[in-house]
């Protein structure tokens, strides 16, 4: 069974030892979802907000929340990003807008948790700028979808 990385042999947490790893190209992409009512979906598409671009404001907050993972999350090693995407499509049938994010670099270990911090503040953003008309938004299935990169290779899924 596998082990849990973050705690050493006397069960005390600690940040993982990469040095001896190899440098290789790493990429994750994750993706997730926020719900809402279809006049709020209106009001992001059309631009029609008060605030501006909803979906811009929300992209440059989930680049942002890639590069500040590792003062967020404690045990994660500070990385040298070469590439954050934030990308949203509007489906305006299933009333939500799904976030994709791909994160790239080239080190020791991988990027999974910035693409994640990056999915998960880019629709908290969406939802602060929204909840003044749409308390009711429900984020969901935040998830990793892919990741490439080190010594555990691809992972698809």
């Amino acid at each position: 069974m596998p082990q849990l990385t973050h705690f050493n042999e006397s069960g005390e947490a600690h940040m993982v030892d990469v040095g001896n790893k190899a440098i290789t190209d790493r990429v994750a992409v994750t993706e997730g979802y926020i719900e809402m009512q279809a006049d709020t979906l209106r009001l992001i598409a059309e631009g029609g907000h008060k605030k501006g671009d909803v979906l811009a404001i929300a992209r440059i907050a989930g680049i942002m929340a890639a590069k500040k993972t590792a003062d967020l999350i404690p045990l994660c090693h500070p990385l040298p990003i070469s590439h954050v995407s934030v990308d949203f499509q509007i489906e305006t049938e299933r009333q939500r807008i799904r976030c994709q994010c791909t994160v790239k670099t080239t080190g020791q270990t991988g990027v999974e948790m910035e693409a994640l911090t990056a999915t998960q503040i880019a629709l908290l953003t969406i939802y602060d700028m929204c909840k003044a008309v749409d308390r009711g938004m429900v984020i969901q299935s935040v998830q990793l979808l892919e990741k490439a990169g080190g010594k555990s290779g691809h992972w698809q899924r």
